[in-house]
């Protein structure tokens, strides 16, 4: 039964954008860290921190960054971070001067690190009948978040995750027939692709028309247009602050 109701769980989760009026308690908090602390791990080198932002001056500056208005509201905010940082710092404490920790392999290792926390994170706050949103919006920004949170050389932001009680219940966002993200032994990308989308972008056109009838998102092949050439401005510069981080130098 344990097993059937967590996947039931998964199966129904929803983003949540608003959240009651109700404090998510410290004792929580502190099981939901545990939780992400409990994630699998590259190595074993525990790289990532997770930044709990109580400020509220400081929540409306990621939300600006974010272009998310909830983000500074109800609800607890945490900030998952690649950390390199940390292990860079317990080396040079037992004597290395050598460093290779913001190499391409270390810097992959740390942001998988901080995602797979992100992830158990969420599946558990759920299981406690929580809701969540991740946010990949803080990277609109990534200086700026470095800066309100004034992360050292070799870490970097990776993403935001917002939980509280929720006060909304939206429909299941439907997803890609299987056909076309699971592959047998080789990638087997049905082709040509778009006409076999016609009705999963019927779908997706009536869950946003149900959602919001005043914002109207067309279909999933149409937002996938429209990404090709989308690029926020601050977007185009996460390789330079990357790199002004220590990482992706060699």
């Amino acid at each position: 039964m344990l097993k059937e109701s967590t996947i039931a769980q998964q199966l129904d989760h929803r983003t949540i954008r608003t959240f009651k009026q109700q404090p998510v308690t410290a004792e929580l908090i502190s099981e939901l860290v545990a939780v992400a602390q409990h994630t699998a791990t590259s190595n074993f080198q525990q790289a990532f921190s997770i930044i709990s932002v109580t400020d509220p001056a400081k929540k409306k500056q990621i939300a600006a960054v974010s272009n998310q208005k909830y983000v500074a509201d109800n609800g607890h905010l945490f900030i998952f971070v690649a950390d390199q940082h940390r292990n860079q710092q317990i080396g040079a404490e037992m004597g290395k001067t050598a460093n290779r920790l913001g190499d391409t392999d270390h810097f992959l290792a740390a942001w998988s690190d901080a995602s797979l926390a992100v992830q158990n994170t969420v599946v558990a706050a759920e299981s406690l009948g929580l809701g969540a949103v991740i946010l990949g919006s803080i990277l609109n920004d990534a200086q700026q978040i470095i800066d309100i949170l004034q992360l050292p050389q070799l870490t970097f932001p990776v993403l935001g995750l917002a939980i509280g009680w929720p006060d909304q219940k939206p429909q299941l966002k439907p997803r890609l027939p299987e056909r076309f993200v699971h592959f047998e032994n080789t990638y087997q990308l049905p082709t040509p692709v778009k006409p076999d989308l016609v009705d999963y972008d019927a779908k997706v056109h009536e869950y946003y028309d149900l959602r919001d009838a005043n914002r109207r998102v067309d279909t999933f092949t149409n937002q996938v247009q429209k990404r090709l050439m989308l690029r926020p401005a601050k977007r185009a510069e996460l390789l330079p602050v990357l790199r002004r981080q220590g990482f992706l130098l060699e």
